[in-house]
């Protein structure tokens, strides 16, 4: 006979069930998994703001601690011009959801803030290098003094030990150091940064992993824990299947090099095949294209292999006799796996974009409607949508030392 599970009830810190509904940003969240979770975020530029942006979706509070002077990086990226930050979209893709608190931490009565809202938060999250936390007075060791129910969660370019540790990390090193900016399609494609951060956001979304299960862990035990996520680790996990097939037999898959796989211009652009998962894709290629049968001469994956330059010159020639919509049709009838190769424009103006509601509005103080790009986690019965827009910088100060009873004259006396 088996015994029904009753499910834990996430802890949530009582400051945070007592505040619940006055923030500006916490309104309607009442629905939302996260609610009442508090989170102070120390994160700036993408990695942690990835993060704590998808959790603030979920419904958490997550609370911005910034440098007045400036704030998050990624507000004045790529040469923002407004003081705040807040007509960039860097700065606004990643922070909505947030209140912003700006302090001048290198002062003890603001560090005394911070540490009072981590009494009562449920999760500190940061992503400096190796020792920073600590040296600015809110390591774990201390933290965990404040409030043993805590989360601490730290994102790096490399961990926390080892010869790297004290590295700056970042997502363009990341690719370097792990091995994903060598890999290519072959000897002959120079190598390349990828230009968008995918370092960053893995890292970011493997953090938001983390943090979630150990909400739960919190909530069977009652003990906070620490959490390390670093992009090193996360590129090296996202070679698995490489990784694993080098440590077994020294040798290593690349799914770009295969012969019957690439991309190919088109006559008014480009499309990508992949000629694999069929009795025999080159034979179904060739009749597509209208040519000979190759795969007579080239019938299996090892003479494919040593034929690749010419089975790839040969698939360029005949693709660029027609449009890429005419190309997909013709393979897609012959049920082979290809895609249209598009923009980013193309993609944000694609129904199948529409559809699945990725672009979102929002009123912005600056800019009037805005739009951004929504959570791509769709619930059946949870709206993550945007409450509230990228904040200005502090601009929640009075708001959030209100809950914590401390007034504006409070501060000036010193009291």
């Amino acid at each position: 006979m088996y015994r029904q599970r009753t499910q834990p009830e996430l802890m949530i810190s009582p400051r945070a069930r007592e505040t619940k509904g006055v923030a500006s940003n916490m309104s309607n969240t009442n629905n939302l998994p996260l609610d009442g979770v508090r989170i102070i975020d120390f994160t700036q530029v993408m990695m942690g703001p990835s993060a704590t942006q998808m959790l603030a979706d979920f419904g958490a509070d997550v609370i911005k601690i910034e440098n007045p002077k400036g704030g998050d990086l990624s507000r004045t990226a790529f040469g923002a011009t407004d003081e705040a930050g807040l007509n960039n979209p860097v700065f606004c893709s990643l922070n909505r959801n947030k209140r912003s608190l700006a302090l001048d931490l290198r002062q003890q009565d603001n560090k005394d803030i911070v540490y009072e809202l981590i009494r009562d938060a449920d999760v500190v999250v940061s992503n400096f290098r190796a020792g920073v936390m600590e040296r600015i007075g809110f390591g774990y060791d201390k933290l965990r003094d404040l409030n043993p129910r805590i989360i601490f969660a730290s994102g790096s370019g490399y961990g926390p030990n080892g010869p790297y540790a004290h590295k700056g990390g970042q997502d363009v090193l990341a690719q370097a150091m792990s091995g994903v900016m060598m890999r290519r399609a072959d000897a002959s494609v120079p190598m390349s940064i990828y230009p968008t951060a995918l370092c960053d956001y893995t890292a970011g979304m493997h953090l938001v992993q983390a943090i979630l299960v150990a909400l739960i862990g919190v909530a069977k035990t009652g003990e906070g824990q620490q959490i390390e996520v670093s992009l090193y680790d996360s590129m090296i996990a996202m070679q698995m299947q490489e990784a694993t097939c080098h440590l077994h037999s020294g040798k290593e898959i690349n799914w770009a090099e295969m012969p019957l796989t690439g991309v190919f211009p088109t006559a008014d652009g480009a499309l990508v095949l992949v000629g694999a998962f069929k009795a025999n894709p080159l034979q179904d290629i060739c009749n597509v294209l209208q040519i000979e049968d190759l795969s007579e001469e080239y019938p299996n994956l090892e003479s494919q292999r040593a034929g690749k330059a010419y089975l790839q010159d040969r698939f360029r020639s005949e693709f660029a006799r027609q449009s890429t919509e005419v190309w997909i049709g013709k393979l897609e009838d012959a049920d082979l796996l290809c895609a249209p190769v598009k923009n980013l424009a193309e993609v944000l103006e694609d129904p199948q974009t529409e559809t699945n509601e990725m672009i979102v509005e929002f009123e912005h103080p600056v800019n009037g409607q805005m739009k951004t790009i929504a959570s791509p986690i769709h619930f059946s019965a949870i709206d993550c949508g945007i409450r509230s827009a990228p904040p200005r910088l502090g601009e929640h100060n009075e708001e959030i030392l209100s809950e914590l009873g401390i007034t504006r004259k409070a501060r000036a006396s010193g009291s």
